[in-house]
C-alpha cells in the first residue's frame, strides 16, 4: 500500500490529514509574494507541516483507502498500523523517509520527527496551472530633481511689455466685429440648409428600410427544416474511475481537466460515504473497460481503478 499516494490525496481538499499514532500532516494557505532580489512572483500556495502530537484517529485516512481499495474500515486501520510500525522501525534505524510529492521523514539527536517538504507540488486547488516567473526589474525614472536643476542654472527672466495707444487698434476691433455678424448668419444658413437635406435623406432611407423589412418577411414566412443535433451519451455498467471527492467543487474541476486532456470525464454520482465520484469514462463491456483502464495507468493515473455500477 502507497500510503503517501493517500495522504497526497487528501491534502488537496483538508488542511490536516491525522496518521493514527504517527502524527498529523498540516497545510497552510499563504499569498503570493514577489522575491525582492530575484524579482521572482510565487503564486499563492499551501505550505507543509508535521505535527507528531496530532495521533489521534479521525478516520479520515482509513475511510478513504476502505473507499479506494474496496475493504472494510477495520482492514483499513490494520495496513495504516501495519505501515506506521515499519516507518518507524526505519526512522530508528537512521535512514531517511521518503514521502512522494509530500517530503522527507528523519530522526533528530533528542528523537524527534523533522519534516522537510516537498516544494514540487502544490496543494491549493485555488491556484492551479499557475506557476512562478521572473520578470525584469521595473525603472523608475525621476524627472523633478533635474528639472529643478535646471531652473536653477537658467532662471527665467520675464520682461514687462510696453503698450502703445495706436488709433489702429480701434479699426481692427471694428473689422472683427463685422466680420464676426457676417459668420454667424452664414452659419446660421448653411445648418438650415444641411437640416433639410438630412431630413430628406432620412426620409428616403427609411422607405428604403420598409422595402428591406417586407421583402424579409416575405423569405422568413417560408419554414426551414428543423435542425437535428446528435449528442454521444455514455452507457454502461464499467466505470474507470479517476478519483472520488467530497467537495463538488473539486470533482467539477477534475472533469474540467479530464476532458482537456482527451478523456470523456464526468461524475456519475455520490458513493456511499458521501463522496462524488468523477470516472475517465463508461463502457459497456468489462473487456472495453480492462483495455482502457490498462491504458489510463500506464499513461495518466496508476492508481485509477475499475468501478462496476448500474446508473440509474
Amino acid at each position: 500500500m502507497q500510503l503517501e499516494t493517500y495522504i497526497s490525496d487528501l491534502l488537496y481538499r483538508y488542511d490536516c490529514v491525522t496518521v493514527p499514532s504517527f502524527g498529523a500532516f498540516l497545510t497552510n494557505r499563504v499569498s503570493a509574494k514577489v522575491h525582492e532580489t530575484t524579482h521572482t512572483l510565487y503564486p499563492p500556495k499551501k505550505i507543509l507541516s508535521f505535527n507528531e502530537q496530532l495521533q489521534n484517529n479521525d478516520g479520515l485516512l482509513a475511510n478513504y483507502i476502505a473507499e479506494i481499495e474496496k475493504i472494510p474500515y477495520a482492514t483499513a486501520n490494520d495496513k495504516i498500523s501495519k505501515q506506521v510500525k515499519a516507518i518507524k522501525s526505519y526512522l530508528i534505524e537512521g535512514e531517511i523517509i521518503q514521502l512522494e510529492n509530500i517530503g522527507e521523514l528523519l530522526l533528530n539527536k533528542e528523537g524527534k520527527i523533522v519534516f522537510n517538504p516537498s516544494n514540487h507540488i502544490n496543494y491549493l486547488t485555488d491556484a492551479f496551472g499557475l506557476s512562478h516567473f521572473t520578470s525584469a526589474a521595473i525603472k523608475r525614472e525621476t524627472y523633478k530633481e533635474e528639472v529643478e536643476a535646471i531652473e536653477a542654472a537658467a532662471p527665467i527672466a520675464f520682461t514687462p511689455e510696453r503698450r502703445s495707444n495706436n488709433n489702429w487698434l480701434k479699426y481692427a476691433a471694428a473689422a472683427v466685429i463685422i466680420l464676426g455678424l457676417g459668420t454667424y448668419f452664414g452659419v446660421n444658413y448653411y445648418s438650415n440648409t444641411i437640416e433639410n437635406h438630412n431630413q430628406l435623406a432620412q426620409e428616403e432611407a427609411n422607405a428604403q428600410l420598409d422595402a428591406k423589412v417586407q421583402e424579409a418577411t416575405f423569405v422568413i414566412s417560408n419554414p426551414l427544416p428543423p435542425a437535428t443535433l446528435s449528442l454521444e451519451k455514455q452507457t454502461g455498467n464499467y466505470h474507470v474511475v479517476a478519483g472520488a471527492f467530497r467537495i463538488e467543487a473539486n470533482s467539477e474541476k477534475k472533469v474540467a481537466q479530464l476532458r482537456a486532456m482527451g478523456y470523456k470525464a464526468r461524475k456519475i454520482g455520490k458513493n456511499r460515504y458521501g463522496l462524488h465520484e468523477v470516472v475517465y469514462a463508461s463502457f459497456k463491456t468489462r473487456i472495453e473497460a480492462h483495455r482502457a483502464l490498462y491504458k489510463i495507468r500506464r499513461e495518466n493515473n496508476k492508481d485509477a481503478w475499475l468501478l462496476i455500477k448500474k446508473l440509474d
